[in-house]
């Protein structure tokens, strides 16, 4: 097989996620062969209560061989999980499963290259706790790579990148500093020019409403401006900082590639609005490319059959070139 396999972790068992896989697969013709891990006890009740069939080539982790891989069949490493029934409540029970899923698909990309690896939604509560602030820094942290990766929303048309995660408001401003946005932004340029093409154009926001405080230092001042000042030196194309406000607005963004944010709801909510589910998260600065489709376990919608495949499907689009 010439094409490097997508590696998948169906994540959160109790989830919306194998429902759009089977959307997905179905939809998108996907030419890279694909390693699922995951229950085949789950998968297999899931597959028959939404009406799918697909065929699948039962593997072992141990004897991979890429060649005998194929994109006719779903290739399925069996995670051994004792489920009751296919849809119930998410729990700390699902916790050993999801980090063994995880665990199989990083030995996965040691032992043979792949295109990427994409997960399904994880319940940050239960999996994570207090260990981690989301799964960008849980991978981070499986890989020897802590504090060199960064999390890009991403569109083709316009992508978000925020500096800080998963963090409460009032902690926010004291993990900023000049040097991580400097790193962050180099992060994002090198991503763009070696998997893009490009060199991106990137706008900055300001932590403080219309980038002011009323204090007599702000961020702004101390940390955002001198970052842009010195990564304009170093030919970077950035500029701002701007007001989160109106960075958004049409006859504004139009002009980047990519607006970075102090923290999460900054730039996150506005990339929703602007996209909703047209849009992927992408972790940078790992030994591999890392995609998940930009939405939660969904645990309302388990089993209803009606949730939106589309970020899996570009999540696909994006890995399957």
């Amino acid at each position: 097989m010439k094409f490097k396999p997508i590696i998948i972790v169906a994540g959160e068992p109790y989830s919306v996620f194998l429902e759009i896989f089977f959307k997905s697969f179905t939809i998108n013709k996907i030419k890279k062969p694909i390693i699922l891990i995951v229950s085949k006890n789950l998968f297999l009740m899931q597959m028959k209560k939404f009406g799918f069939n697909f065929k699948i080539n039962l593997i072992n982790i141990n004897e991979i061989k890429v060649n005998s891989l194929t994109n006719k069949k779903i290739n399925l490493i069996d995670v051994n999980f004792k489920f009751k029934k296919p849809f119930d409540k998410i729990s700390d029970k699902s916790n050993l499963y999801i980090n063994n899923c995880f665990t199989i698909g990083l030995n996965i990309i040691k032992k043979i290259q792949c295109a990427g690896l994409i997960n399904g939604p994880i319940s940050k509560k239960n999996f994570l706790k207090t260990n981690f602030l989301g799964i960008t820094e849980y991978l981070a942290h499986k890989t020897n790579k802590k504090n060199k990766v960064a999390m890009l929303i991403y569109n083709k048309i316009l992508s978000v990148s925020p500096i800080t995660t998963h963090l409460p408001l009032k902690h926010v401003h004291k993990y900023l500093s000049k040097n991580k946005i400097i790193d962050h932004v180099k992060l994002i340029d090198e991503f763009y020019k070696k998997n893009l093409k490009k060199k991106p154009k990137i706008a900055i926001t300001g932590l403080n409403p219309h980038c002011e405080s009323n204090y007599k230092s702000s961020e702004e001042d101390n940390i955002i401006k001198p970052a842009i000042k010195s990564l304009i030196k170093k030919k970077y194309r950035v500029h701002g900082p701007f007001p989160a406000d109106t960075i958004f607005l049409k006859e504004t963004l139009k002009n980047y590639y990519v607006i970075i944010g102090m923290y999460h709801d900054q730039v996150l909510a506005p990339i929703k609005t602007l996209f909703g589910f047209n849009a992927i998260n992408i972790t940078f600065g790992l030994p591999f490319i890392r995609i998940s489709p930009d939405h939660g376990p969904n645990v309302k919608m388990l089993g209803k059959n009606l949730s939106n495949p589309k970020s899996l499907i570009e999540s696909f689009k994006f890995l399957d070139k």
